[in-house]
Order: C-alpha cells, then sequence, then structure tokens
C-alpha cells in the first residue's frame, strides 16, 4: 500500500500560497496567513500571479508555433489551474510530451489532474525537488527524449533557491542535459521594484526560503544561452501583443521573464 504523502498544513508553502493569490481553494490558514502579509505590503502580488500564468500562456504557445518544441519539462509545476502547460502545448500540437516536477505532497494528491494528456502525447509527474535534478533528468527521461529538443521552464521558481544552494549551478546541470534546440523558459520576483520593507521581510526567512534578484542577478541565468527577442523584461511586456491593454506597470508585477535557445556546443 502506497503510504499518503504527509502535508505539514502549519507552515505556508509556495504552491499553496500561490493557489491562494489566484483565488484557489487548495491552501490552509498559514498560506493565507502568510500571503496576506506579503499581499498587504505588496497589493500588487494578486497581479503578479496572474501575469506569471499569462506568461506560460505566451511561451508555451511560442515555443509549440514558432519553435516547434514537443517536449516540455516544467518545474516547480504548482498545483492545477486553467492552461496547465499541457493543455497548452497539446491544443497547438496533441503529441506534445510534458514532465511536471514539484515537491509539495499537496501538489502530488492533484497530480491527477496534471495526467489528462491528449490520447496522442503523454504527461507524467515527478515528486522532485529542484536542488535535485540528477533525479529530475532520471525519472523526466522515462517520458521525455532528453535527445531531442525540450523546453524546461522554470516559472516563478528559482527566487525560492537561496545562493547556498547555488540555483546558477543547478540550472546549468539541467540544461548541460539538453541537446541543442532546446529552450529554457524563466520567470522570477525582482527586489528592483519592492518597498525596502518587504525585500527585508522575505529576506529573513519569515514566509520560507528565497531570495529576491535584481535584474543583472536574473539575466545571469542565461549566461551560454541565445536569448529570444525581447531579451529579458518585465514578465508582462514578453510578447504581450495580444494581450489586453493597458498592460501592468514593472513595478505592479515586480518580476522578469525571458526565454533562451540552448545553442550547439
Amino acid at each position: 500500500m502506497t503510504t499518503p504523502p504527509v502535508i505539514d498544513t502549519s507552515v505556508a508553502h509556495p504552491a499553496r500560497r500561490y493557489d491562494y493569490w489566484l483565488g484557489g481553494k487548495d491552501n490552509f490558514a498559514a498560506d493565507r496567513e502568510s500571503g496576506d502579509q506579503i499581499a498587504a505590503k505588496f497589493p500588487g502580488i494578486r497581479t503578479a500571479v496572474v501575469e506569471n500564468r499569462r506568461f506560460l500562456h505566451r511561451a508555451v504557445t511560442h515555443l509549440t508555433t514558432q519553435a516547434g518544441v514537443r517536449q516540455f519539462l516544467d518545474i516547480g509545476t504548482g498545483l492545477p489551474t486553467v492552461d496547465n502547460t499541457h493543455e497548452v502545448a497539446q491544443r497547438t500540437a496533441p503529441e506534445s510530451r510534458i514532465v511536471y516536477v514539484d515537491n509539495d505532497p499537496l501538489v502530488l494528491v492533484h497530480a491527477r489532474a496534471l495526467l489528462t494528456s491528449s490520447p496522442q502525447g503523454a504527461t507524467a509527474y515527478v515528486d522532485a525537488d529542484l536542488r535535485d535534478p540528477a533525479t529530475i533528468l532520471e525519472q523526466a527521461a522515462k517520458t521525455l527524449d532528453l535527445s531531442q529538443p525540450v523546453a524546461l521552464m522554470l516559472l516563478a521558481i528559482l527566487h525560492f533557491i537561496p545562493e547556498s544552494d547555488d540555483p546558477y549551478a543547478v540550472l546549468r546541470t539541467l540544461t548541460a542535459a539538453l541537446p541543442p534546440g532546446s529552450y529554457v523558459v524563466l520567470s522570477h520576483a525582482t527586489s528592483d521594484y519592492l518597498p525596502p520593507d518587504l525585500v527585508a521581510d522575505i529576506s529573513s526567512g519569515r514566509h520560507g526560503q528565497g531570495r529576491l534578484r535584481t535584474k543583472s542577478e536574473f539575466a545571469s541565468f542565461f549566461d551560454g544561452l541565445d536569448l529570444l527577442t525581447p531579451g529579458v523584461v518585465p514578465l508582462a511586456e514578453w510578447h504581450a501583443e495580444g494581450e489586453p491593454v493597458p498592460r501592468p506597470a514593472a513595478d505592479e508585477v515586480a518580476m522578469y521573464a525571458g526565454v533562451a535557445a540552448i545553442p550547439s556546443r
């Protein structure tokens, strides 16, 4: 018999807090309390999480329609919501294969909602931590052909990895395992637009581990990769031509985004 995952409801978790900001119901009092504390100092947080989902939609659509990508490795999946990666990709390319990765037991409980693949494609879920890229790659290879292009997606997840865990090295390990023609899709919260007291609050660890980064620090994640136009930009501005206007201001969202190709080595 499989042992049910242990869900600690007394400590806020990023996936459940994100669900709360999106208006979901899969969260607990600790998640809502933490979410409200952050929202009190940064009212734009709910706009930010909505815009992050819009960015996911635009990036996946761009890669399926313009780059011919048919495989996606989505790390830091979060709780299922509208237009998950496989739904967006398979709408254009039903044969797309997607592997989701997260380490929240509640996401694991709801993983079946992420596995509703089209008959032509496939979806899988890996219960693993971003800081263990070897396990992620080993498990992903059961569903994805890592000799063929893959879109590696790390949306709103790298800012939970402190410098002590060397997120730059983690990303290099993941990209080194992917062939040329693959892509890296990143979004990241920034301290550039936040009030100093909120930056200090987040940096204190009261809301869990994390590290807000400046634009230049975020851009360093793309070192050695070929950034697609328009480069590193405020998240709400990345290929947002078809989005409702006016677009949210950079200081309302306080996140950067970018997509890059893995070049020939």
